[in-house]
């Protein structure tokens, strides 16, 4: 696999959450991803890219372009230095919520993406990979 393009964004304040949902889904356009695919892609970023500045205390949204074997595909991960998902169970558990967000959680955001790998601990901050194929 191949990075094309890369870069980073803070995700620290509610203004970065809307930059990084309008920067990605120019990026998803810019490479052709169709628009159900862009929606998606658009709808995990802004759910990851607040769960960061909610939970997480702020943070960065590294982003890459991907090439494997011919096929592009678009990465982000979010990474923090939070207190960390005590229990990944049952933060990656349908229908549990554990604040007022938009309700997709995790496992909704993990849904809406080809891949997804979530890297926590309590005290070591959480960092989630999120990536979906052109």
């Amino acid at each position: 696999m191949n990075v094309l393009q890369s870069g980073s964004l803070p995700v620290r304040v509610e203004q970065d959450v809307v930059l990084a949902r309008q920067f990605v889904r120019k990026l998803a356009s810019e490479h052709g991803m169709r628009l159900v695919d862009l929606t998606k892609l658009v709808t995990a970023v802004s759910e990851l890219a607040r769960n960061t500045v909610v939970y997480g205390g702020g943070g960065d949204m590294d982003w890459s372009v991907l090439d494997r074997m011919g096929r592009v595909g678009l990465s982000m991960l979010f990474r923090d230095e939070g207190p960390g998902i005590a229990d990944t169970r049952l933060a990656l558990t349908d229908g549990w919520t554990s604040g007022s967000g938009m309700g997709l959680g995790l496992t909704g955001a993990r849904r809406l993406v080809d891949e997804f790998e979530l890297d926590t601990a309590p005290g070591q901050g959480t960092r989630i990979t999120i990536t979906r194929w052109i």
